[in-house]
């Protein structure tokens, strides 16, 4: 469920950079937005876009973690420090 809400998202990203893509092409074809003032709209709106996918990775890491701190579930961390302790047991 979570990959589908995450593809979802991304999804919905790669559609709305390709209808802002197009839109400022039309802008520059009917001569509205120089070309090279649409070059650097469409890079600057390319970086953003890349930060912002960085900080929706953050915090969708950071929620996955709370989520599994409320729950009281195992992380690999802890079953490893279990694996551990009991091979240094025997």
């Amino acid at each position: 469920m979570l990959k589908d809400i995450l593809y979802t998202g991304l999804g919905m990203g790669v559609v709305l950079k390709e209808k802002v893509e197009n839109e400022i092409k039309k802008l520059e074809e009917e001569g509205k937005l120089k070309k090279d003032d649409a070059a650097s709209l469409i890079a600057s709106l390319s970086t953003k876009g890349k930060e912002e996918e960085e900080r929706l990775k953050e915090l969708f890491k950071t929620s996955i973690k709370e989520v599994i701190d409320e729950l009281g579930l195992a992380t690999k961390e802890d079953i490893a420090a279990l694996k551990k302790d009991k091979a240094s047991k025997k």
